[in-house]
């Protein structure tokens, strides 16, 4: 191996080592509830429908103010001493979508989608703000001609995430649930039911894994996002009302030993 061969192995692998090294404290700085995490939400019209433009630019902060009452509300539950872990602000809606992400799973794909979302969100926060330690793009779509919008997505590397939700009142409820849902995972919960199946994992996916008897559940871990009923089927929860952290997601965003 020529001498010029190693000296560009050993460069790349001083960049991983570097990045690795980012990460994992951006992880820890970003997980040790010093102070409230700022989160920006980005409206975004999702399918360019007249109707759905027409409803995100009425949306205000306080249209999600749920969310924040939620996490208060769980954070106490846990002990944690910051009583206010997130702090929503509303940034503009953008005119632009991030970048689509690949179809297939092939790894290098969604590596490239990765840093290329990751440079797209970037650019956003430094030309229109708000200053915030976490993004989350909320692509909006008109529920009179969608039926299914595509699956959301929360990034730890990246502080950010791009949630795909319903415009209208009646979905708001929902849509918090979702936004809640993805916005854990930047701060490094996983999802805690079978992607197979979409059912719960027992007992991680269950927000009473010590019920007796264990079903029906009346509630949802969050990560899970739906309420078990019997031993294969299942529910949705309507709305932050109906969910809580479990211990498994508490641990994984350490609010927990």
């Amino acid at each position: 191996m020529s001498q010029f061969r190693q000296l560009r192995i050993l460069l790349l692998l001083l960049v991983l080592l570097v990045v690795a090294l980012g990460d994992w404290l951006t992880k820890l700085r970003t997980t040790d509830w010093e102070r409230p995490l700022t989160v920006a939400l980005y409206p975004i019209n999702g399918d360019g429908e007249e109707q759905t433009q027409a409803y995100i630019q009425g949306l205000a902060r306080e249209d999600f103010s749920e969310i924040e009452d939620f996490f208060s509300n769980e954070a106490a539950r846990y002990g944690l001493g910051l009583r206010r872990p997130f702090e929503l602000v509303l940034g503009p809606v953008l005119s632009t979508r991030p970048p689509e992400p690949p179809a297939a799973g092939n790894p290098l794909a969604v590596v490239w989608w990765s840093l290329k979302m990751r440079y797209w969100a970037w650019r956003v926060g430094r030309d229109v703000g708000p200053p915030a330690r976490i993004q989350l793009f909320v692509l909006y779509h008109d529920p009179q001609t969608t039926t299914r919008v595509a699956h959301s997505l929360g990034l730890q590397k990246g502080l950010l995430g791009v949630v795909n939700v319903y415009a209208g009142k009646r979905a708001e409820a929902g849509n918090n649930l979702v936004i809640a849902h993805e916005l854990l995972h930047t701060v490094g919960a996983s999802d805690k039911y079978d992607p197979a199946s979409n059912q719960p994992l027992f007992p991680m996916g269950y927000a009473e894994p010590d019920r007796q008897p264990v079903l029906p559940q009346t509630l949802a871990e969050i990560m899970a996002g739906r309420i078990p009923t019997t031993a294969s089927s299942t529910r949705d929860a309507s709305g932050l009302g109906q969910a809580v952290i479990g211990l498994a997601t508490a641990r994984e965003i350490r609010w927990r030993e």
